[in-house]
């Protein structure tokens, strides 16, 4: 297996890693760790990296209000990480599967 340097590993971690001051909104419902999207009526928690942890600043109404308070952070956290290249799925099977037990259809 081929080891990636120490400092390149660190440089990817580092790109994806918030920003000191970045916000982000969390869901205060009974589950906080769902999607965005889900119950969008409910109140946000909004929270701000300080450098090693995620630290409360305030609340927001719903989805919306917190998202106009975080403004452009949700933009800039999308483009930092970066996507799978599309090389990296394995190829199509040459074959179609074919069942190894035959089936038949019941009269």
């Amino acid at each position: 297996m081929d080891e990636e340097p120490l400092e390149e590993w660190a440089a990817r971690r580092d790109q994806r890693r918030p920003r000191i001051g970045e916000t982000r909104a969390t869901p205060l419902g009974d589950l906080p760790h769902q999607g965005a999207h889900v119950d969008p009526d409910v109140p946000r928690g909004i929270l701000v990296w300080n450098g090693h942890d995620w630290v409360p600043e305030g609340i927001a109404e719903d989805r919306t209000a917190a998202g106009e308070r975080m403004g452009d952070d949700v933009a800039a956290r999308a483009n930092r990480v970066p996507l799978p290249k599309s090389g990296k799925l394995p190829p199509a099977p040459t074959n179609p599967y074919r069942p190894t037990i035959p089936f038949h259809r019941p009269s």
